[in-house]
């Protein structure tokens, strides 16, 4: 079968470094229901597992399910694949931003056949990601939006690049000038945007606050870490400078009003060797450190292991940025520990303090929350500026009683000690997975978004998938051997504090097609042939406390439709029934999803369009989103709004 670029990258981005002998989620599914087995009877009854709750088991009675009333009021569309993306009746779907529009007010127009970095730094960057709302003068119809840049497909990107060799795209011949716009297109948005008298949104392109961020931003290592002489290189003999952020995934907005960037697949970006006894080895074979998918070391010696063997530990952290000041130094902090960071949601506790989720984004790793030491101070923004530096990094185990344990990570704690190569803070924190291996957190199937509900005291763990595992090697929150549709996990934080210690889980539901019952798919009987959906990977909680998954990986071949949004039911009779909102085009990834806190307004990230099949600049699988035979392909943001005004989904 043909890979496209980007599904060779996910292929050795998510191997599964995990050797630790920690129990993974399956096994911990399977002892702690292994006395209940699985229903009998129908089809769609004996597809519904006894790993979720007793309100998702009663749906089973169809009859029963089908006079249930839905939490979503909207008109399903049909799950397929074309060219186009689709969205609800009643709904406007319109393009806010693309790859290459003005962001700066100084931005030349988009030339798609003569890019330049310059030009590209000013300019919206390529395959947006994470998207944040933060409204200004306390508005809805105004707002910054801050937008994550993950990564680059370069035969999408470049006139004449690629060629098709022996079923394969390849690009023969790299130039400085193509990793020079690859490394601008990287990082991150801020962009004003504001809605109109007749209701349509648009970006303010002289908006004082609009900023690029990318590989040549200068930022600030900040926390514990912070000098580390394990951080420090040549070009920064201090260990607190360092230069720009990569493959920023899903992020976060603090209830200050930053923008916080998770660096995920750090390690691709990495060329060369390191001697076999080099004390960092072990360190980077558990980060995956060279994973040589991008040429930049070719042409910059920091991207060189033989040349800055330091250089990959500056990565791999949340990124602070205050985008209300675009001269704002962006800080590392490096408290919240060092990992595949898929995303960093951050709410505000019940006692004041901060708490930040976030998924270690790989085959058999884990789900972490951080906490504040310190309380936020609601009248003095500058105050809480540095929160995220002091605090307590804590990692998920997930038991078989139904309870999550959430083990401290802390030096001279437990095994962090320095017989285990840990001399201080810093070192667990630079290591982060290896410290967890240790504490003995349960191993996952690839965690991605983890989305609290401040309303309820729930959130909700988005586990895309895990082909790796299999019989005998799975866990009661883990439950299926080759789980190739992923699941989610909810866990209820104690008395709604979200800063507690002991927790309780259950399996909210179990993603593929409900018909095929050796997929075991849990959505209710209610989930029409539409609604079903593979692959969970980012969520957002509506105005309403409602969720809304957005999936990565589904395609023609693998489930016949492509991806999309979601409209999950959490609660009471309504509980894991789905309705698909919106669809992507052919190729594309669904990201994003925020909406504006009075949920009259919905944006998405629409990722690599047209990466399917062996696509390129001048033959891409879709020419959405301009349909113009001059224009390539280009990711792009979409905002969603009621045509009679309201509520998304009410």
């Amino acid at each position: 079968m043909i890979q496209t670029p980007t599904e060779k990258r996910e292929a050795t981005e998510d191997v599964g470094r995990n050797a630790a002998d920690n129990p993974t989620m399956g096994d911990i599914i399977n002892r702690r229901y292994s006395r209940r087995g699985f229903l009998q009877g129908t089809l769609a009854t004996s597809a519904i597992a006894v790993t979720v709750s007793p309100l998702a088991l009663m749906a089973a009675d169809e009859a029963h399910a089908q006079e249930k009333a839905s939490a979503f009021s909207f008109e399903e569309i049909a799950a397929g694949s074309d060219e186009n993306h689709r969205v609800a009746p009643g709904y406007n779907a319109n393009i806010l931003l693309r790859w290459g529009d003005p962001v700066l007010a100084d931005a030349p127009e988009f030339d798609p056949k003569n890019q330049t970095p310059a030009a590209q730094e000013k300019q919206f960057g390529y395959n947006n990601d994470y998207v944040g709302f933060i409204p200004l003068d306390g508005s809805d119809d105004r707002g910054l939006l801050v937008v994550n840049h993950e990564y680059t497909n370069p035969e999408l990107m470049f006139p004449g690049a690629a060629v098709e060799r022996d079923d394969e795209i390849v690009i023969d011949e790299w130039t400085k000038d193509m990793v020079d716009i690859e490394m601008a297109a990287h990082g991150g948005t801020i962009i004003e945007i504001q809605k109109g008298a007749d209701g349509s949104w648009s970006p303010v392109r002289d908006g004082e606050m609009n900023r690029r961020i990318s590989v040549n931003t200068p930022m600030e290592i900040s926390g514990p870490a912070a000098g580390h002489p394990r951080l420090q290189t040549s070009a920064d003999e201090t260990g607190r400078k360092v230069f720009g952020t990569l493959n920023n995934c899903a992020g976060g907005v603090t209830p200050w009003g930053t923008y916080l960037m998770a660096e995920e697949n750090t390690h691709g970006y990495f060329l060369g060797e390191l001697p076999a006894d080099h004390k960092e080895a072990a360190n980077y074979e558990r980060m995956g450190v060279p994973g040589g998918w991008y040429n930049w070391g070719k042409f910059h010696d920091r991207f060189d292991l033989s040349k800055e063997p330091n250089e990959p530990n500056r990565f791999g952290w949340i990124v602070e940025v205050d985008p209300m000041d675009p001269n704002a130094i962006p800080k590392k902090r490096t408290a919240l520990g060092r990992y595949k960071h898929e995303g960093c949601e951050t709410i505000r506790n019940k006692d004041g303090r901060a708490v930040s989720y976030s998924g270690d984004d790989e085959r058999f790793d884990y789900v972490y929350k951080f906490v504040t030491s310190g309380t936020i101070d609601d009248d003095n923004r500058q105050a809480n500026m540095d929160l995220l530096d002091e605090g307590t990094l804590h990692v998920a185990r997930f038991d078989e009683d139904g309870t999550v344990e959430w083990m401290p990570l802390v030096h001279g704690e437990g095994p962090l000690t320095s017989e285990n190569g840990f001399e201080s803070q810093a070192d667990v924190l630079v290591e982060t997975r290896r410290a967890a291996d240790l504490l003995g957190a349960t191993k996952m199937d690839r965690p991605e978004d983890v989305q609290p509900n401040t309303e309820t005291g729930k959130v909700y763990v988005m586990l895309t998938n895990n082909t790796k595992r299999e019989e005998g090697d799975t866990n009661p929150a883990n439950p299926r051997a080759d789980n190739a549709f992923g699941h989610i996990i909810e866990i209820t934080e104690t008395d709604g504090d979200f800063a507690s210690t002991k927790s309780t889980w259950e399996i909210l539901l179990k993603c593929g097609d409900p018909s095929i019952a050796e997929v075991g798919a849990t959505f209710s009987p209610a989930t029409s042939e539409n609604g079903w959906f593979g692959m969970p990977d980012n969520a957002a909680v509506d105005a309403d406390g409602r969720l809304w998954v957005s999936t990565d990986g589904n395609s023609e071949e693998k489930t016949g439709r492509t991806d999309g949004l979601w409209a999950v039911g959490t609660e009471g009779e309504d509980r894991a029934t789905s309705k698909l909102f919106f669809r992507c085009p052919v190729g594309a990834e669904m990201c994003g999803p925020v909406f504006t806190p009075n949920g009259e307004t919905l944006f998405l990230a629409v990722q690599h369009p047209g990466d399917a099949g062996l696509a390129t600049f001048e033959k891409p699988a879709t020419r959405w989103p301009d349909f113009s035979d001059d224009l390539p392909v280009r990711p792009s943001v979409v905002v969603i709004t009621k045509q009679d005004g309201g509520k998304i989904g009410v």
